[in-house]
């Protein structure tokens, strides 16, 4: 087998391995919202992966996961719109991590968050063109008259803690000597 070839069936398998990893961290709630919004660690091994592999490879397992992720993780939508920005567009936007691939340090930091920013942009404006007519009439002690407001409140508890654990863990394990080689794609020869 030749070594395209070998690092294509590497690349593959690592993909399958991340986003099924992917799926069963989403399933362990850190925190969780009404109206199906929670905390988890969903989004670790998609950036891991892109951070990698790149940014091609990276937007292909999100969307691999934002499919298997709705069929499997019990997803909650309104309509196919809600289905692809909830799910495919939010999870294929992870894979904007991959933007960091071979940029040192620096490129797993922002490519980490370029991917949390993503997501979050796509359940942002989902939540607030769609769902925004389950808006109630007060949130966290506020007065809600504004969907983008509500969407950004609601979205910012769930997704954006989500992405600051997930930071905090990408930046440990490119720091930890044992893991930077893997978060830095250093081992793929």
């Amino acid at each position: 087998m030749n070594t395209k070839s070998h690092l294509r069936v590497r690349m593959l398998c690592e993909a399958a391995i991340m986003v099924a990893l992917a799926e069963i961290l989403g399933m362990i709630k850190i925190g969780h919202l009404p109206n199906g919004g929670s905390v988890s660690l969903m989004m670790l091994p998609i950036i891991v992966f892109a951070l990698r592999w790149g940014l091609g490879a990276g937007l292909l397992s999100g969307l691999v996961l934002g499919i298997v992720d709705f069929m499997l993780g019990g997803g909650i939508a309104i309509g196919w719109q809600s289905i692809l920005g909830d799910y495919v567009i939010a999870c294929t936007l992870i894979g904007l991590a991959g933007l960091g691939h071979k940029k040192g340090f620096a490129g797993v930091v922002w490519g980490s968050i370029l991917g949390c920013l993503g997501r979050f942009l796509s359940v942002w404006v989902t939540g607030a063109t769609l769902w925004g007519v389950y808006m109630p009439d007060e949130f966290l002690g506020l007065e809600m008259t504004n969907e983008w407001f509500y969407s950004f409140l609601y979205n910012g508890i769930t997704v954006g803690a989500s992405c600051v654990v997930t930071l905090v863990i990408c930046i440990i394990l490119a720091k930890l000597g044992s893991t930077k080689k893997l978060m830095l794609g250093e081992d793929i020869q």
